[in-house]
């Protein structure tokens, strides 16, 4: 099942870039309890879904493109792979943000902690 989140920001996608291209900055997911980055491993402790860990897999500066895929998760996730990617436009700019995931159970689950990380990214831009 994919998620996708197609969001327009007014702030440019360098300040976008500045924070979602830090991989262990994440004062903008609501309710993340931990984060530490030990080389591309990100390890996680998020209410509702315990402590998780995701691999960067792709970061690209010039691309503004980041690339993850949670691999130890309690629960039923089997698989996940998600990709952001910001695009500079002349109102500011645009995120896209994927997600990849399956059982599909887990989808509505997934589409909803990205959609609450959207008005805390709103709010770190103003």
């Amino acid at each position: 099942m994919t998620v996708i989140i197609d969001h327009q920001f007014s702030a440019t996608a360098d300040r976008l870039w500045k924070i979602l291209g830090t991989p262990d900055r994440v004062d903008w997911v609501p309710g993340v309890k931990r984060c530490v980055l030990e080389g591309d491993v990100r390890s996680l402790t998020l209410p509702g879904a315990g402590d998780i860990k995701e691999r960067i897999l792709l970061h690209s500066n010039e691309h503004r493109i980041i690339e993850y895929s949670c691999f130890d998760a309690p629960g039923p996730l089997q698989s996940h792979h998600a990709r952001m990617e910001i695009i500079p436009n002349t109102a500011g700019c645009q995120l896209l943000w994927q997600a990849e995931v399956t059982p599909v159970e887990i989808e509505s689950f997934i589409r909803r902690s990205m959609e609450s990380c959207l008005p805390r990214l709103e709010q770190l831009l103003l």
